[in-house]
């Protein structure tokens, strides 16, 4: 259809077309004259948005289009272009309408000069694509906590040097072995599927790194091999890609189990570093003892209702010892209760009895006056007495044996203690004893 045409048509509805409508008939005839074509420029004004599609200017000496490639089209290709880049695009003439300004809406896009190469990458990636080489469930898992790291790439190389210098800084503790291997060149690709396959039958690593440094896509093309992507695909061991730089991408790169945009990103995606190690020991650590903890604090509160259930002899007997102490002080306290309740009665009885007594006032004066006479009755009768008495204690000194002793008398004694009164008792020549007032004398009867 052509503009003509299209606006012949609309004159039957109004006579002035809008704007929309304007670009709208452009829009749809470009996209009809122009089939999808190969152009040639150089890529200035670059911008990824965040949505992911591509916004740039293709120039050459003498003019400049608007480009534009979507996301899906550009995760495609396998790089990331930059301004001053010489590309060839593949791709639809189409009109912006907001602007009416026509674009080129990029479909593919390689490296100006690397056709043959670039198409033989697309044809390969596409091939290897449709056989499920790169899909996400085929990968293996790379081990975070690998035993040794295999790492192949050249001896003289600089991604080595950088692949040994972060291993050496983040996991100083795992061992690394080096599969040494041309990573440029003709026989380059299949030195790489001989030291890959020398690493599998070894079989002394949980992880291999194939890296290399950046370069063009000639310098990179061994790892566009489509043997060696089978190789890397079948490895019983994973396989990290780190191969040339961020924008880079390979054959090697969608096989392999992880892509690594450069070589040190492979070494770090190769394990967890040491200090991550330690972290999550520390932390186990005090899970353990968290646990244990807990684990500790039931078995107390278990040893400890035991412990409850459980009453010692000393404990019954202190327990005893408490109730018995416990009954000495209610019985304490009942009979101090009844004691004072005694007397309250004694002192409630005295009260009453008090009130009734006579008054004895009278009768305690006659008692004492009685008692002051009994007295004096009493004194007058003991003088009474003890002149009697002494009255008596003279008459008897007086007859007293001593008192007639001392007036020349004596008494006389047989030996058997027997008195004489009697001469005629006495025998001569029996011995016999005689009591004087003073002194005791011996003698003999003639």
């Amino acid at each position: 259809m052509t503009i003509e045409s299209h606006v012949s048509d609309q004159l039957s509805l109004r006579d002035i077309l809008t704007v929309t409508q304007l670009n709208q008939a452009v829009s749809q005839l470009l996209e009809k004259s122009f089939v999808s074509t190969w152009v040639r420029g150089e890529i200035s004004n670059f911008t990824q948005a965040s949505s992911g599609h591509w916004y740039f200017t293709l120039k050459d000496q003498a003019a400049s289009v608007r480009a534009v490639m979507f996301r899906s089209r550009a995760a495609a290709i396998g790089f990331t272009p930059k301004s001053g880049d010489s590309v060839e695009l593949r791709g639809r003439v189409s009109l912006y309408e907001a602007r009416g300004e026509y674009q080129l809406q990029v479909e593919q896009m390689r490296r100006a000069g690397m056709g043959s190469l670039f198409e033989a990458f697309m044809v390969l990636k596409s091939k290897l694509a449709t056989e499920g080489l790169f899909d996400e469930d085929v990968k293996r898992q790379v081990r975070p906590f690998p035993k040794a790291i295999g790492v192949i790439t050249s001896l003289g190389a600089a991604a080595l040097r950088d692949v040994l210098t972060a291993l050496a800084r983040r996991a100083p503790h795992v061992p690394v072995i080096i599969y040494p291997s041309p990573v440029q060149g003709m026989d380059a690709a299949i030195q790489l599927r001989q030291a890959l396959a020398h690493a599998n039958e070894r079989n002394e690593v949980d992880t291999i790194l194939m890296v290399r440094g950046g370069g063009s896509i000639e310098d990179l093309w061994s790892f566009n091999d489509e043997a060696l992507a089978r190789d890397i695909a079948s490895s019983l061991i994973p396989v990290i890609s780190g191969v040339g730089h961020e924008t880079d991408f390979t054959i090697a790169d969608f096989v392999a189990d992880l892509r690594a945009p450069t070589p040190t990103a492979a070494a770090e995606l190769a394990c967890v570093t040491r200090a991550v190690l330690l972290e999550r020991v520390a932390r186990a650590h005090a899970r353990l003892s968290d646990q244990l903890q807990r684990q500790i604090d039931r078995f107390s509160q278990r040893v400890d209702r035991a412990a409850a259930a459980l009453v010692s002899p000393a404990q019954r007997l202190a327990h005893q010892q408490e109730r018995l102490q416990s009954l000495t002080y209610r019985m304490s306290s009942a009979w101090q209760r009844l004691a004072q309740l005694r007397v309250s009665r004694q002192d409630r009885v005295v009260a009453r009895l008090a009130a009734r007594l006579p008054d004895v006032a009278p009768a305690r004066t006659r008692l004492a006056r009685l008692a002051l006479d009994l007295v004096q009755a009493q004194q007058r009768m003991i003088a009474l007495r003890a002149a009697s008495l002494e009255h008596a204690h003279v008459q008897l000194r007086t007859l007293s044996p001593e008192h007639t002793l001392g007036r020349g008398y004596a008494i006389v004694q047989t030996q058997d203690g027997l008195i004489v009164r009697d001469a005629a008792h006495i025998q001569t020549g029996q011995a016999l004893e005689v009591t004087l007032a003073k002194g005791v004398v011996h003698a003999t009867a003639d």
